[in-house]
């Protein structure tokens, strides 16, 4: 049996190696809430943001103690993962009824700080009613972009319901066997598009990039300094408002014209995916404004995104 020796520096090298694939923590959900809760002092969304904090702690309570949901065919997860394909494929999965049951088990655990607003009551109650089929209905034109098929109030909510379904399948999955692929733009573990990318500032991350899954919340490394949309490695454009919660970029390709927020967890060690995109819409008004698009949703905003 023959094989490639390494010699030491080469071994230490491999040891060290960064993971391709990130998962999220287990509390990613809780951790999201204080986030949000911190942003919404003082910020002109604070009601918003405060709502969503609501919301997160709800999918967190819902995530530590699930209802039953059938999980994912670990064969065809196997073979989705030995074709280079995504194991928890959000655009096969939201089609079939296991996510369903974590409707009205995130309903029943979602208290809005203010439970008299007739906006949201009425939101609420709406998917309240809403049977199994409009509910899936609603859950396919999120994750294909149909941000128009889905009521505007109701959105958030249903998205919310998404991440949560991913976030539980994640814990049981096993992905060890996912390998790393050259200009991935979209999860390896769900397929989603990434709704912001990070940059990490200390360990053996320390300067690289990862973008953050808008789904499963799964991080992946893509190199910097090239656009996740197109490819392209020409000159891009960073973008950023003085008032804009610190260390947000926004990576805007002249090429594309599109554009995505990049998170630089050295100038802000305490940030958070989610809750930051969520804190900077003033960046993508900007951007809007001068003719650019978003790559993908933030989930707990929807619509937001696509072309």
């Amino acid at each position: 049996m023959s094989g490639t020796i390494l010699e030491p520096g080469q071994i230490a090298a491999a040891a060290s190696k960064p993971a391709f694939l990130q998962l999220p923590p287990r509390n990613l959900f809780a951790l999201r809430a204080e986030r949000l809760a911190q942003l919404a002092e003082g910020h002109a969304l604070g009601d918003y943001l405060r709502l969503l904090a609501a919301v997160c702690r709800a999918q967190q309570q819902v995530l530590n103690a699930p209802p039953a949901i059938p999980a994912p065919d670990p064969q065809r997860c196997a073979q989705a993962i030995a074709h280079g394909l995504p194991p928890l494929a959000c655009d096969s999965l939201v089609r079939e009824n296991g996510w369903l049951a974590l409707v009205d088990a995130w309903l029943a655990a979602f208290v809005p700080l203010e439970p008299a607003n007739p906006p949201l009551v009425a939101a609420l109650e709406q998917l309240r009613r809403a049977d199994a089929g409009q509910r899936k209905a609603w859950g396919v034109a999120l994750v294909s972009g149909q941000y128009a098929s889905v009521p505007a109030a109701v959105a958030p909510f249903v998205g919310a319901v998404l991440q949560l379904a991913w976030s539980h399948w994640l814990l049981t999955a096993d992905l060890a066997a996912i390998g790393e692929a050259e200009d991935q733009q979209t999860c390896p573990a769900c397929g989603a598009l990434p709704m912001v990318g990070v940059i990490h500032g200390h360990g053996a991350r320390n300067g690289l990039r990862y973008l953050v899954c808008s789904q499963c919340a799964c991080e992946w490394h893509y190199v910097r300094l090239k656009c996740s949309h197109c490819k392209s490695t020409k000159r891009l454009d960073h973008l950023h408002l003085e008032h804009s919660p610190h260390g947000v970029r926004a990576e805007a390709c002249p090429e594309c014209r599109h554009y995505l927020k990049q998170l630089y967890l050295e100038l802000e060690p305490a940030g958070e995916a989610l809750s930051t995109d969520l804190a900077s819409l003033d960046l993508d008004l900007l951007l809007d404004a001068q003719g650019y698009l978003r790559q993908a949703p933030n989930l707990l905003l929807a619509p937001g995104g696509g072309e």
